[in-house]
């Protein structure tokens, strides 16, 4: 599958931010539109500021850009533990996106209430493909030291859906939280895994050579159109071998 690696994190938010702009123009020159499902986390918020700053706010057509979500926590939209709220806030509101543009997992309905919530908004918007299914334009995914992904948690049940777009998951410890499950995210025209830090870099093996005595969450997303794409930072990729690509 393709990785990149660059040398540090502000490398990475500009490697990404020129990724998606790319990924957006083909989109809307394809379709009219850019489809695109955000994540959650502080690696994200740092791309969305950049994204949104003058210079990178240029080079999309954000008019034509739809957003949604990958998971979220089981919070009202103002809790600092918000999804939404962080996207809101650094790429959401300093580009002057219409809230008709926004699909937001509204969590605050309970984890179960609000997957089915986000399960009919889902079959209201992007265009269906095989068996039905909604197909973005681009996932975006983070991975947690433990191998989740979105809110795909190992040892949870949500790892075994195969029908449902949209569950609620309950990690032990953890805020109950919505997620998108595997049948949607491989469904995707591209998915990009954004990684920074080394806490992150022993996941980042085990997932993409396969090490782990058990799969990891992160390591079961394999898109229909094709193999997921990479994006690292030098210290995030640190445990990998010469088989990674710096750019």
């Amino acid at each position: 599958m393709p990785v990149s690696v660059v040398v540090d994190r502000s490398a990475l938010m500009r490697a990404a931010a020129e990724r998606i702009a790319t990924l957006a123009a083909e989109a809307i020159e394809r379709h009219g539109r850019f489809d695109w499902v955000l994540s959650g986390g502080s690696t994200p918020e740092q791309l969305y500021a950049l994204l949104a700053s003058p210079e990178q706010a240029r080079r999309i057509d954000w008019a034509r850009v739809a957003f949604f979500f990958g998971d979220e926590r089981c919070v009202p939209p103002d809790d600092p533990q918000s999804n939404y709220r962080m996207a809101r806030a650094s790429l959401l509101a300093p580009l002057g996106v219409r809230a008709d543009q926004v699909h937001r997992m509204r969590g605050e309905l309970g984890a179960e209430a609000a997957a089915e919530d986000y399960r009919a908004e889902l079959a209201r918007c992007p265009g269906p493909g095989a068996n039905g299914l909604p197909v973005f334009d681009l996932v975006l995914l983070g991975l947690g030291g433990d191998g989740h992904t979105a809110s795909l948690f190992p040892g949870t049940a949500a790892l075994d859906e195969r029908t449902r777009w949209v569950v609620g998951n309950h990690p032990d410890g953890l805020v109950p939280r919505v997620t998108l499950t595997y049948p949607v995210l491989d469904a995707a025209r591209r998915v990009l895994f954004l990684v920074s830090g080394a806490d992150k870099a022993r996941a980042v093996h085990d997932v993409l050579h396969g090490t782990s005595p058990v799969v990891l969450p992160a390591a079961r997303v394999r898109p229909h159109s094709g193999d997921a794409e990479w994006l690292l930072d030098a210290t995030a990729a640190s445990a990998l071998d010469e088989r990674a690509s710096t750019p």
